[in-house]
């Protein structure tokens, strides 16, 4: 299984970076995990075919983590190119703001049915799930958006990915990155205590209780982007494929 970094930049683009979205791949299977504002533009620059990724996979409700999803349909909707099924997940209240966020920026532009199959789903708490080739654990973190927001333990291709979406430090992140194959984490300033999010010195001190077998940093500010040096784990850059075969 592969995982490549599509974008992995914070809301307002640190660095010039593309907001939050990771591209997992295994066989002729595609899927997603965040697809933020910028995500569609981000996808094509590296070549990448929306119409192969049969699922998404939905963190918290951010546009920077959700609102390309937007672009994503409006573009399978009206261009009429996409034949496969597409399944999009995420947390309680995601079908709502999906629409609303449709109609805010294309009125008229949700349908309930396109002809290439739309399946919405929303998660059941920390319920386990089975969503098309990914089996998803989410995991209740805290981060203020409206709405849930969690981290996601994702089993794909015999390989485990644990993301942490944007939160604060809670203990439910061992249990998420415990063991993983990657587990990719935010790291949002480079020790400034702040609420809904972390800093890197935070999880360099956790990682011990975190266990897992790779770290990857991402969504960093241009706090972060300046204390590089001072960076001892490895830090996502866009465009990066990471292999976990």
């Amino acid at each position: 299984m592969q995982v490549s970094v599509i974008g992995c930049g914070d809301a307002f683009g640190s660095g010039g970076r593309f907001n939050t979205c990771f591209l997992l791949h295994h066989g002729e299977e595609r899927a997603l995990i965040d697809c933020g504002a910028s995500s569609l533009v981000a996808l094509k620059k590296q070549g990448i075919d929306p119409d192969t990724i049969g699922t998404v996979t939905i963190t918290h409700l951010h546009g920077d983590h959700f609102g390309g999803l937007v672009f994503f349909l409006r573009e399978a909707t009206l261009m009429k190119r996409r034949k496969r099924a597409l399944l999009l997940a995420g947390p309680e209240g995601f079908v709502d703001r999906l629409k609303t966020a449709m109609e805010t920026f294309f009125p008229g532009g949700w349908i309930d049915a396109p002809p290439f199959g739309l399946t919405l789903i929303e998660y059941e708490g920390e319920k386990e799930l089975v969503l098309g080739p990914l089996t998803v654990k989410p995991f209740r973190v805290r981060h203020a958006c409206g709405a849930p927001p969690y981290a996601l333990r994702i089993t794909f291709g015999g390989r485990t990915v644990a993301y942490t979406g944007d939160t604060e430090w809670v203990e439910t992140l061992c249990d998420l990155g415990a063991d993983a194959d990657l587990f990719i984490c935010e790291a949002y300033f480079f020790s400034r205590p702040i609420n809904k999010h972390l800093s890197y010195e935070t999880v360099a001190a956790r990682l011990i209780d975190i266990k897992p077998k790779r770290l990857l940093l991402t969504h960093l500010n241009e706090d972060m982007l300046h204390r590089l040096a001072d960076v001892l784990h490895d830090v996502a850059e866009d465009g990066m494929v990471i292999d976990l075969n």
